[in-house]
């Protein structure tokens, strides 16, 4: 039984289904259905981050009865119910066909984060997107998988820049009550919850379900009366600082999770642990088995076999620890359920004998635990194998057992229904059913030239408009004067070229890479016949300063005269601009210093959309570039001087803009296109598409990782 946010009193019963929809983050990845909820209202669409939840339980009852009477919407509102049931109730989805015996043996998808839609927000960035994909690809082809989360009561901040550059974090809370989820409650009515000790408190988390097409979310959240004031606010933001939160945070979503699902009745055949967050799942599997009889040995085999493990972060501070003193203090006493071994427990968080010294470390266990491990790129793996070999000394580093399955973007979400349209009509209607073929992809030399030109300048001036809303926005909070106002809403050319930035302000992802040389930089942005334009985006963690520096520093930058509307800086980085930006730019601009960016996915998602790739050659870009379509900044290495490395980064980014990416973008044929641009765009996108989709991803995934520890 279910409590359900999606239920409407309001609805007329022609249209009461809506409310499945709504309910339904299918909606998210479906253009036709997304065209439908907009149609409701298109105010209350964008005033409520695109929620149909919240727009359905605000409209106007006339409204309601008008759209209930509309013969063309009813005939929208039928053709996506049909769609939606039909991709619902498939009895012979991709994966049963493919792997009959392996159709009712769930598969359970831990992540701290999940990013599906703006309308749920909790997640922070890279990783919950991936984690969003991953399980709306899983939907599609038909995967038994459930996925495990937190749900947190205040959403990942919002960011304001002031008029003197400085980010302001904003909080704002979660109203379950208005989001496409429901309470789980029990064959008696009763809320569906699980406690656990921690420290020397039992603390309670009750469940909540999403759906994401056909597979199931759930999300743990502790505030709630039951609990103590400090253990409501456990899950009330996602990466909290405070150590002792974030460790009981992983005791909700490992333990808890794992307590959950046994709870519903779901036993998985493999347990997919998205980051060392949720490892300590291994501890209550374990006590489950030993509470069955089992030896702690023969559970340990049992539990490294049917698990699997995803690391994201060759940074080692990216990888979770925690000192022994605090885990003896928050776990000792859900450990004595378990009848395990101090030392024991001790060593699997360490990579040789466990010193009181060193600290407690999610990932080892995580590698410990797991008969299968992989890194998220070709690179990446290479680099894991060497970060972790420590923990196989007798191995030579090539002997290391982490493999890589390289990351991917689920094409429906991120791919415009522009682009989309454009494929049905000049490549094949049935393009999607071909999205893993290389040779059919081949097909987009014979796409007309103009209609590809034509589809990206459309997309172009969306974003560029956003850009410009954006940029009024915030210079009005700001208490800024007419004349800028003026200059906000005509910020940048559609004609010129433009060059798109938005990362987490990390230092290792050198978001001031492009300022090394100002004088060059200068010289490119305010070219009197080919100038150059540039948008950046990010957030920097609220304990970040070095990070706020840099945001800083660039919108000082930005607001000199001499850059103003060919550099701007835009605020709150959300999934919102990342549409339009990976499907509006020109060029994706990727700086990393090799080789700490594990994969990266915006440049992915940039050539779904026809967009050209200007990157370090680390993460994907290692894999997916090539010259006949995309750039690569410097040479394929590693320096021990990382001021050396930025200086002569810097320079191979100079020189190719001035002596390739500029030239080529301006450089027009008789028709006033830009030919060769235009056949990197479909070489791009010939190339691109089938290799870095979630579909390959997934069945990678399935082939390597999930098949073998069944």
């Amino acid at each position: 039984m279910n409590d359900s946010n999606t239920h409407f009193s309001n609805l007329p019963k022609r249209i009461e289904r809506l409310g499945d929809l709504a309910g339904n983050l299918w909606f998210s990845w479906n253009p036709d259905a997304l065209a439908l909820l907009k149609t409701l209202d298109i105010k209350l669409w964008e005033d409520f981050d695109h929620n149909p939840v919240r727009v359905i339980r605000d409209l106007d009852p006339q409204r309601l009865e008008d759209l209930a009477a509309d013969e063309a919407f009813l005939a929208q509102f039928d053709a996506v119910m049909a769609a939606f049931d039909a991709y619902m109730e498939d009895p012979s989805p991709w994966f049963s066909e493919t792997h009959p015996g392996a159709k009712d043996k769930p598969m359970a998808y831990f992540s701290m984060e999940f990013g599906f839609h703006e309308c749920i927000r909790i997640y922070s960035g890279g990783l919950g997107i991936l984690a969003g994909d991953h399980l709306k690809t899983a939907s599609d082809m038909g995967l038994p998988m459930v996925g495990v989360g937190l749900l947190y009561r205040v959403a990942y901040f919002t960011q304001f820049i002031t008029r003197h550059g400085d980010q302001q974090a904003v909080y704002r809370s979660v109203d379950y009550a208005n989001m496409a989820m429901r309470l789980v409650r029990d064959d008696h009515g009763k809320t569906l919850t699980v406690r656990l000790p921690i420290g020397t408190r039992t603390v309670a988390a009750r469940v909540w379900q999403v759906q994401v097409g056909r597979v199931p979310l759930y999300l743990l959240d502790t505030d709630f009366p039951e609990n103590t004031l400090e253990d409501r606010r456990i899950t009330e933001r996602l990466y909290v600082g405070d150590r002792d939160l974030r460790l009981a945070q992983e005791m909700i979503l490992g333990i808890g999770g794992a307590l959950a699902l046994e709870a519903l009745g779901i036993t998985p055949a493999v347990w997919h642990l998205n980051e060392g967050h949720s490892a300590l799942l291994i501890f209550e599997r374990l006590r489950v088995m030993m509470a069955g009889g089992m030896h702690s040995d023969a559970a340990m085999a049992a539990i490294q076999k049917s698990t699997v493990f995803t690391t994201h972060t060759p940074v080692p501070a990216g990888n979770e620890t925690f000192e022994v003193e605090r885990m003896d203090r928050l776990m000792s006493s859900y450990l004595n359920t378990l009848n395990l071994d101090r030392t024991a427990f001790l060593n699997l968080g360490h990579a040789n004998q466990h010193q009181e010294s060193d600290p407690y470390n999610l990932t080892i266990l995580a590698l410990k635990a797991s008969h299968l491990a992989n890194g998220v790129s070709q690179l990446h793996g290479e680099v894991a194998r060497e970060m972790w070999q420590k923990l196989w000394p007798e191995k030579a580093v090539k002997e290391v057992p982490i493999g890589a399955i390289t990351n991917g973007v689920h094409l429906d979400t991120w791919m415009t229904t522009e682009v989309q349209r454009l494929l049905t009509d000049e490549l094949s209607r049935d393009w999607k059913q071909h999205v893993n073929d290389t040779e059919f992809w081949k097909g987009l030399e014979a796409v007309s030239p103009k209609a590809l030109w034509t589809t990206h300048m459309t997309l172009k001036k969306a974003f560029i408009r956003e850009v410009r809303r954006r940029a009024v926005i915030q210079r009005e909070r700001n208490g800024e004067d007419r004349t800028s106002l003026c200059t906000a809403q005509t910020l940048f050319d559609p004609d010129v070229l433009t060059i798109g930035f938005a990362r987490r302000f990390a230092p290792y992802k050198r978001a001031t890479l492009m300022f090394k040389d100002m004088h060059r930089l200068r010289s490119m942005l305010t070219h009197s016949e080919r100038p150059v334009q540039i948008v950046i985006a990010g957030k920097a963690h609220p304990a970040d300063v070095n990070g706020q520096g840099l945001i800083r520093e660039i919108y000082k930058l930005s607001r000199q005269p001499e850059f103003s509307g060919r550099l701007v800086l835009v605020e709150n980085y959300d999934m919102i601009l990342s549409r339009r930006m990976v499907s509006g730019v020109d060029v994706w601009l990727n700086t990393p210093r090799r080789p700490l960016e594990a994969s990266g996915t915006s440049g992915m998602k940039v050539a779904l959309n026809g967009g050209l790739n200007l990157s370090i050659l680390d993460g994907w870009w290692c894999e997916g570039y090539d010259a006949a379509y995309g750039w690569a900044i410097g040479e394929e290495k590693e320096y021990a001087d990382g001021d050396q490395q930025d200086w002569e980064d810097a320079q191979s980014l100079y020189h190719l803009l001035e002596s390739e990416v500029i030239p080529a973008y301006y450089s027009r044929d008789d028709s006033g296109l830009p030919g060769e641009w235009i056949e990197k765009m479909k070489g791009s996108m010939a190339a691109l598409i089938p290799q870095f989709n979630t579909n390959r991803m997934l069945e990678e995934y399935i082939a390597q990782m999930y098949l073998p520890s069944l």
